[in-house]
């Protein structure tokens, strides 16, 4: 079983759990807005990573592309930030990965798995912060995502605090 770390819109933050879960993970993909380069190092020290450049990317990204095709993990794969700049036609890909919208969104298109991991670094618009991960059996090629939720030590400290409270 390979294991493919999913990730986009980490806006300069790398959280410990996401890196935790990364660390099971045989290859990265991260869909953009990454924002700095200390981001992209400390996954590349995880994993092999794959990444195109975002909206928020600036001078430092320049030599990351904006879109990506690639054979990876057995799974023919197309990365853009944004999914307004994707093809039409995606018949040709089994995964197609994007971010920008910080909302997880999984959905199949014929044979084309549509993924938006959501957003991992700081919380905004007050979404949940996720990433997924891809699972692919290597005997048959069959594949599927799992959404991970990240569970901020704050908000559960809170919550276990106001448990204990209630009692």
């Amino acid at each position: 079983m390979k294991r493919i770390g999913v990730l986009s819109d980490t806006h300069g933050k790398l959280r410990d759990e996401v890196a935790e879960i990364l660390r099971g993970c045989d290859v990265i993909l991260h869909a953009g807005d990454i924002n700095t380069p200390k981001v992209a190092e400390a996954l590349r020290e995880i994993a092999p990573l794959y990444i195109v450049r975002g909206n928020a990317d600036k001078e430092w990204a320049q030599g990351l592309p904006a879109q990506l095709s690639e054979k990876i993990c057995g799974l023919r794969v197309f990365m853009v930030h944004n999914k307004k700049d994707m093809p039409k036609e995606m018949g040709n890909y089994d995964l197609a990965v994007f971010g920008h919208s910080h909302k997880y969104e999984e959905r199949k298109e014929g044979s084309c798995l549509f993924l938006n991991p959501g957003s991992c670094g700081p919380r905004r618009f007050s979404q949940p912060v996720t990433m997924a991960v891809v699972e692919v059996e290597e005997e048959t090629g069959n594949f599927r995502a799992a959404k991970k939720e990240i569970v901020q030590e704050a908000a559960a400290l809170s919550s276990r605090f106001a448990a204990a409270r209630a009692h």
